[in-house]
Formats: structure tokens, C-alpha cells, sequence
């Protein structure tokens, strides 16, 4: 399942979400300008590395990107489910949120890897963090969702509690799975990373509180 857009409205422009894309959008093509020695030096200095922790690289490793589709899969979903958990948050707060759950999902890909020596890029898991929190503001608003059923592809009205939950189940038997692989063949999705930013956005939507028009659920359905 893919989603293409949402039904609930944002009632403020989602500047930080915005601004977040660009910042995403810059660093990766700077990292295209690259060639050889300079991207790879570029990618070891700022990609996180359990095996090689350093703190400031959690932060670096949100804005950097493995590929165009890398990036734009992640852009994507940022921008259909970021504005209403900016809405609901508020500027100040949801740029704290992304940056905190960014930080928590990195730190449980290290923890579960705390040997790998694979750089580790990619703002999934803040974005799996801002899809945690859509699930529990908004669980009943509809998803419009492109499905491949076999050689079929139609677009299906979801709503979005069942679509989050399902990617959220796949990110979790994925990386089950992937525990039993060999560090030679541990690279690609950091599926941990995925289920932790997940769980932190579930956890933080509610500690740090929303602006009071959210204090209730407001899901709009098509």
C-alpha cells in the first residue's frame, strides 16, 4: 500500500515540514555533486555508525540520503502526514518532536546493532515517528491508498489506523527477520530504527501535548 494523500485538513501552513523537505532536498544534492573519494568521505563523516558511535551524527544522519528514491519515499510520506501533526503540535514543538524521535529511532538501530560498521542515513525513522503520532491524533481519518493486487493497481479509501498499522507490523517482522542475518549481509532498511521513531511518536504526541482546537481527536473522513 501506498499513500497519495490524506483527508484530514491542516488549518495552518506546515513551515517546519516544509522547511524540513528543503533541507532533505539541498544535502542530497550535494550529495550528487559528489564523485567517488568525496562522497564516500562526505557519507563516513556524517552518517551514523554504531559501531563508531558519535553523538552529533544521530542528528547529521536525518538529512542524508542512500538514492533518489530513497529520498523521495520518505519526502513523500513527510509531507502527507507531517502537516497535521504540525498543525496539531505547533511550529515549536513538532520541530523538537521530529528531532527527538529522529534521536530515538537511531538510538534503537544502535542498540540492536552496536557492532555494525554500516553507515547508517535516512529520515525514515523521524518520519516513522510523525506516522506514529498521525495514528493515534487521527486514526480514523481516510488515507486514498494505491494497492497492487497481484498484476492490479486501484486506489482504496483506507483509513489511515489500518494502513499505519500494517506498515507498522511489516517494519516490525522485518526486522525480527533480519536478526538472524550475518553482519556480511546486515545492510540496507534499518527496520529497528522504523519501530523505534514509531513507538517514540506514539509516546511523545502525548507527553508533549497539542494545541488545545486537538485536545480531541478531529479525524475527517471522505
Amino acid at each position: 500500500m501506498f499513500p497519495i494523500k490524506d483527508a484530514q485538513p491542516s488549518y495552518s501552513r506546515p513551515v517546519v515540514t516544509m522547511l524540513i523537505i528543503a533541507i532533505n532536498v539541498l544535502v542530497f544534492l550535494y550529495e550528487v555533486s559528489l564523485e567517488g573519494y568525496g562522497l564516500n568521505h562526505f557519507i563516513e563523516t556524517w552518517a551514523l555508525v554504531p559501531a563508531h558511535f558519535e553523538a552529533s551524527r544521530v542528528i547529521t544522519s536525518m538529512f542524508l540520503h542512500g538514492g533518489w528514491m530513497h529520498l523521495l519515499g520518505n519526502m513523500w510520506f513527510l509531507w502527507i502526514f507531517g502537516d497535521n501533526v504540525e498543525d496539531a503540535l505547533g511550529h515549536g514543538k513538532y520541530a523538537l518532536f521530529y528531532l527527538l524521535t529522529g534521536v530515538a529511532a537511531a538510538l534503537g538501530h544502535v542498540v540492536l546493532n552496536p557492532d555494525s560498521a554500516i553507515p547508517t542515513v535516512g529520515a525514515s525513522g523521524a518520519i516513522a515517528g510523525v506516522m506514529g503520532a498521525y495514528i493515534v491524533k487521527f486514526p480514523h481519518s481516510r488515507i486514498l491508498t494505491l494497492v497492487f493486487i497481484f498484476f492490479f493497481i486501484t486506489f482504496v479509501q483506507v483509513p489511515a489506523g489500518v494502513m499505519l498499522a500494517y506498515w507498522f507490523l511489516i517494519q516490525l517482522l522485518s526486522g525480527v527477520g533480519s536478526i538472524a542475518r550475518t553482519q556480511a549481509s546486515a545492510g540496507g532498511v534499518a527496520w529497528f530504527a522504523h519501530v523505534g521513531g514509531f513507538i517514540a511518536g506514539m509516546v511523545l504526541i502525548k507527553v508533549m501535548g497539542t494545541r488545545k482546537r486537538y485536545s480531541r481527536r478531529r479525524d475527517v473522513y471522505w
